[in-house]
């Protein structure tokens, strides 16, 4: 609910247990008052003092209160007159002026959510939330800044974007523009971001503020392995399951920055949006342009409590995919079964070898294509190869049906490689700087999604294989990140459009293919979990979360990523041993059971198999099958971390309490340990528990408050899965079985 108090000349935006509180002052300046639990409406002018500070300078029109925006709370801040934070916003006239003066002039509040036209979102109806939009201004420079605000009625979040128009008959330099700003009072958080890198993404740390500026960003033009867009200010007692905690992320796949500034009196200012290094876009008379969404969550129910406010964005608000609330396949991937090497036949006597063990898609990963037989081509030609596969891909597709099974495709559509056809074609199609020899990554160039004629040509590329083929999986990959900035369909003074112009070519490429395609799964993926992000899930509902699918290391991945993604959107598989990233040796139960609850599969090839691994195949599937409304429609509980130990354990509960399953798993194997006892979360307190593993009922109050012992396990990377389901007897026993 959103409301306006004209007496008190503030904004009330109500979310399902917290209120956000606006006001705007008598000389127009909007500003930020509260943050936190929900609270009546009452005029909270009291909380800022207008008083003199030494050094910090009085604006021009408020020198009775004393203003400073240097020591008061701004909404939305803009370049000048004495704000000396990092601004929110910064524009360029003419003159070469960058001050800007934004000012109040109107609002309106509607039911539902308003689309952003070229640019993912989040959607609504009047049902489920209102929106406000905020009008500013700067009458000098003739330009509007309007800030939208969605108030999610059922969760703690609320979304943000702005659009700043250029009604002046001159041309204007935006700078920067971020979607979202945050004001504290005080600066008592600790901050948690999600660092990695490839084969190793999404590491949680947690480290406490200090004075100065802290960035999390990516300037490689994706999202990237390296920092996800995501920051989560946590109160320093705040846990798992209790404390006060704030999220950040953007829909946005792009270069990004999130900031957090604590200033000489103690404050925070949060900022999210595009990365303003490299950035400036030039806003023509009567031009617009729109920033990513912002998401902002907050949460006393502890860092679980953030997370399910996210994982319920994805399910609730987010991608129109039909998939997104869906039974996803169970697939088999052929890279690490084949890599490179193979034709018709031994692709057929891999899909014969799937068989009766419950995997339900093939997809046929990189080198069906062009004359591509390692990474050093072909990129750009999307043309089956007819010397591996002679009668095209139909042939395989065909054998696929024989034994029950869908056909899927991996492409790399964004890439070139400077042997292809494509690229002795159109080598200025590639991202360039003139005169000089652009760097190659995995020997391939990026193609220049800024230009219309390749957008056209990579959704027509993926689009003809599509008609042709029955396929109903696209593994969409994306193996470097950009460099050498520069494209020749940008004059001079709009080079450093280009990163941006390249991500709404992408998104304008795949809102084209999605809606042409809807039967088709699009699974994203960039060298893994490279741009695993809320932009790319809008398009495509689950990510491969990385390329390292060694079950150890994923205990580490898979637990950081659940911080702001479900496990829907991650897909996690079983692989072969050794383990073709590390070369660790790992039971083929424990690989099996750190991938069960998310979007499952494998990667291996079962005729190397043996035959009790073949049978613990067939288990698995089945066991997933029944497990995987918890994936689409449970909540999930992170309980013990892998950064801070030995152990990890995580749980998974159903919507409606009555099911639940937890994986418990000891990295290292010591000898006469601690017994580990885990508390659970999530279930119903009055509820009987069963857990079938142990032959255990208890009341669901004391599973969440007592827990139960984990029994001796042997040896390293050890795993047990445990199902509990809601009984209705009377409890037969009331201890734990050895």
């Amino acid at each position: 609910m959103i409301c306006f108090n004209e007496q008190m000349q503030s904004f009330f935006l109500h979310s399902r247990s917290s209120t956000y509180v606006m006001k705007v002052i008598e000389n127009g300046q909007l500003l930020h008052l509260y943050w936190g639990d929900r609270i009546p409406e009452c005029d909270l002018s009291y909380i800022h003092l207008f008083y003199n500070r030494s050094f910090s300078p009085v604006l021009y029109d408020a020198s009775e209160l004393c203003y400073s925006l240097d020591t008061l709370s701004a909404e939305y801040p803009a370049f000048g007159y004495g704000d000396y934070h990092t601004p929110a916003f910064t524009i360029q006239a003419p003159n070469g002026s960058r001050i800007c003066d934004l000012r109040y002039t109107g609002h309106m509040i509607t039911p539902g959510k308003p689309d952003i036209q070229g640019l993912p979102h989040l959607r609504a109806d009047e049902n489920e939330a209102d929106t406000l939009a905020l009008f500013l201004r700067d009458d000098l420079l003739d330009l509007e800044v309007t800030l939208f605000y969605t108030v999610f009625k059922d969760l703690d979040v609320i979304s943000r974007y702005a659009v700043i128009k250029n009604r002046s008959s001159q041309e204007l330099s935006l700078l920067q523009a971020a979607s979202c700003c945050l004001e504290f009072d005080h600066s008592d958080f600790q901050l948690i971001d999600l660092h990695g890198s490839q084969c190793r993404e999404r590491q949680a740390e947690r480290t406490p503020l200090h004075h100065g500026i802290h960035s999390i960003e990516s300037r490689r033009g994706a999202s990237g392995h390296q920092l996800s867009p995501f920051a989560a200010f946590a109160r320093p007692d705040t846990g798992e399951q209790h404390g006060e905690v704030y999220g950040i992320s953007l829909i946005y796949s792009g270069n990004f920055r999130i900031s957090a500034e604590v200033d000489q009196f103690d404050r925070l200012r949060v900022q999210a949006g595009i990365n303003p290094f490299n950035f400036r876009w030039a806003l023509g008379s009567g031009d617009s342009f729109t920033t990513p969404e912002a998401i902002m969550v907050r949460s006393t129910a502890g860092l679980n409590g953030m997370s399910q406010n996210f994982h319920a964005l994805y399910r609730q608000h987010l991608s129109p995919s039909r998939y997104t609330k869906a039974p996803r396949p169970i697939v088999i991937n052929s890279w690490e079964a084949s890599y490179f090497d193979f034709d018709e036949e031994k692709l057929k006597a891999l899909i014969a070898s799937c068989e009766g063990l419950g995997i339900d898609t093939f997809v046929l990963d990189d080198g069906w294509f062009g004359h591509r037989d390692n990474d050093t081509s072909s990129l750009g030609d999307w043309v089956v190869n007819t010397k591996k596969l002679p009668n095209g891909l139909s042939g395989i597709i065909e054998a696929c049906k024989r034994h029950h099974m869908e056909f899927g495709l991996w492409f790399e559509p964004e890439m070139v490689s400077p042997d292809s056809d494509l690229y002795r074609r159109h080598p200025d199609w590639c991202i360039h700087a003139p005169g000089r020899i652009p760097s190659q990554s995995r020997n391939q160039l990026v193609l220049d999604l800024s230009r219309q004629e390749v957008q056209d040509f990579m959704a027509e590329a993926v689009s003809s294989i599509l008609r042709e083929y029955d396929i109903r999986y696209v593994k969409w990959d994306m193996n470097r990140n950009i460099t050498d900035l520069g494209s020749e369909g940008l004059p001079a003074d709009r080079q450093a459009e280009l990163s941006h112009r390249y991500i709404l070519g992408l998104y304008a490429v795949l809102e084209h293919l999605t809606t042409a395609f809807p039967h088709v799964l699009f699974e994203g993926c960039s060298g893994g979990g490279g741009r695993f992000d809320f932009g790319m899930l809008y398009y495509m509902p689950q990510t491969w979360t990385s390329d390292n699918s060694d079950a150890v290391d994923r205990l580490k991945i898979q637990y950081g990523t659940s911080y702001l993604f479900p496990p829907a959107a991650m897909a996690a598989h079983v692989s072969a041993c050794p383990n073709h990233q590390t070369g660790r040796m790992t039971p083929f139960e424990t690989r099996g059971n750190v991938a069960l609850g998310f979007c499952f599969g494998y990667e291996l090839n079962p005729l190397h198999l043996s035959p009790e691994e073949t049978e613990a195949i067939k288990r698995q599937t089945a066991r997933y099958k029944e497990f995987e409304p918890l994936m689409l429609e449970g909540r999930f509980y992170r309980l013990c971390s892998p950064f801070l130990g030995n152990e990890c354990c995580w749980q998974q509960v159903s919507s409606d309490g009555s099911l639940s399953i937890v994986l418990y798993a000891r990295v290292l194997a010591t000898c006469n340990p601690p017994v580990p006892r885990i508390q659970l979360a999530g279930l119903l307190p009055n509820a009987l528990y069963r857990i079938d593993e142990l032959d255990l009922i208890l009341p669901g109050e004391v599973l969440m408050n007592v827990g139960f012992s984990i029994p001796w396990l042997w040896g390293d990377f050890s795993t047990m899965l445990f199902t509990l389901r809601k009984y209705e007897g009377l409890p037969e026993k009331q201890t734990q079985k050895e």
